[in-house]
């Protein structure tokens, strides 16, 4: 068995190596090849990267970050005068920002926001919520890029022949939202900011889960290598590209951050009607102890009766996937999946990033429960799940303890 302490101390060293492979990385790079965790080869004055990725290389800082090269990209435009020479535009209240919108732009907006929305209908009031943050879009830019982010995400979701991978247009509103939105934070105080603050947060925590750049489990973490990219002038083989990391633990703490400042759920707000989903993903764990969780699970993390947090790196983690465990698959809601995600930060967040069988195992047990019915996790799941499963099979394929929870073991299903 391994020891907790153990445990962290590996991850650590783990972390460690990360951090001096990041410190490879090209100094003078564009902020494109930052944004999406690639090294530039730094080629002027456009990178290859940005020029097979179909964006307009920004070394130059008069430059927007992942901007399309294609023409016709549906785009938010500043504009200082309020003036409408555009008859086909849509213009914010205060005539400051327009939106040109494509007529595939409009209907994947529409669909989106009127078929699906932000969350699943489990609650009878999401109708509204939706219908009411479609029209704040309209006021504040950077929810609109989030929103048109997200609804082609969706796409890709409805149309796998679409693939797994982020489009150039998706990763450009994505990023014009981010922007706008630490851009405004500050100054944004009234009920309506708020709502349309925490709308954008929440969007971009689903485009965090929904894009991947992989498009199978061995292009996917935890079984993707570093890739080593070519000397750009001799074609050698040049130093290891940084692997991609587990980004949704960021986000997701990054959004809990804004929930005392904002409080979603505060009467008049517009997300009120979900403060059964919000009790439920803030439902305080057990503070000692294994109750409700299965017996195998709890031999594998080696819990028992006396374990607290502090004891035991996995107790958190454990707990929670036990929990949704127990739901059937066609009650899954938000409230109960996210009880997860919360906790993944400190030392589990650590031994996951560092791989530890047990973290991971956890993690797919999560995944097998959560992919249902939520359609942001189920992209990641279907490229992620069967990577783990590779993963523990590669290298822990000897410890029938983990063995037992994957596809055709002992406690499968």
């Amino acid at each position: 068995m391994i020891s907790s302490p153990s445990i962290l101390r590996e991850a650590r060293r783990q972390s460690e190596m990360e951090r001096k492979l990041h410190r490879r990385r090209s100094r003078f790079g564009c902020r494109n090849c930052k944004l999406r965790k690639v090294r530039c080869d730094e080629t002027k004055p456009q990178c290859r990267r940005c020029m097979s990725f179909g964006v307009l290389c920004n070394s130059m800082s008069n430059i927007p970050d992942l901007h399309p090269v294609a023409a016709g990209a549906e785009l938010v435009v500043k504009s200082t005068e309020p003036s409408r020479p555009v008859s086909s535009a849509i213009w914010t209240a205060d005539e400051s920002y327009r939106f040109d919108l494509s007529p595939s732009c409009v209907e994947s907006l529409t669909r989106y926001y009127l078929r699906r929305g932000l969350v699943k209908s489990f609650y009878p009031q999401m109708s509204t919520i939706n219908i009411q943050l479609m029209k704040l879009a309209f006021s504040y830019p950077f929810l609109m890029h989030a929103s048109l982010a997200v609804a082609l995400a969706h796409d890709r979701y409805l149309n796998p022949s679409l693939g797994s991978r982020r489009t150039v247009e998706e990763c450009f509103h994505w990023s014009q939202g981010t922007a706008l939105l630490n851009q405004h934070l500050p100054l944004l105080t009234t009920e309506r900011d708020k709502d349309a603050i925490w709308g954008t947060a929440g969007a971009i925590a689903i485009l965090t889960f929904a894009s991947l750049d992989a498009s199978s489990p061995r292009e996917s973490w935890p079984t993707r290598s570093p890739l080593r990219l070519p000397d750009c002038e001799n074609g050698s083989t040049g130093k290891p590209e940084v692997e991609p990391d587990l980004d949704w633990p960021r986000m997701t703490n990054a959004k809990m951050a804004l929930l005392e400042v904002v409080n979603p759920i505060r009467p008049g707000g517009l997300f009120r009607y979900l403060g059964a989903s919000f009790a439920q993903m803030l439902a305080p764990l057990p503070d000692r102890g294994i109750e409700r969780i299965p017996t195998p699970l709890a031999e594998i993390c080696l819990l028992d009766e006396s374990s607290t947090a502090d004891s035991n790196v996995y107790f958190e983690a454990a707990h929670a996937v036990s929990h949704i465990l127990e739901i059937p698959d066609d009650k899954i809601t938000m409230g109960p999946t996210q009880v997860f995600t919360r906790i993944v930060n400190g030392a589990f967040e650590e031994v996951l990033r560092a791989r530890d069988p047990i973290a991971l195992l956890l993690l797919y047990l999560w995944y097998g429960k959560s992919r249902n019915g939520i359609w942001w996790i189920e992209v990641r799941a279907k490229v992620e799940v069967p990577a783990i499963c590779e993963y523990l099979r590669r290298y822990h394929g000897d410890d029938s303890r983990v063995m037992a929870f994957l596809p055709g073991g002992e406690f499968d299903g």
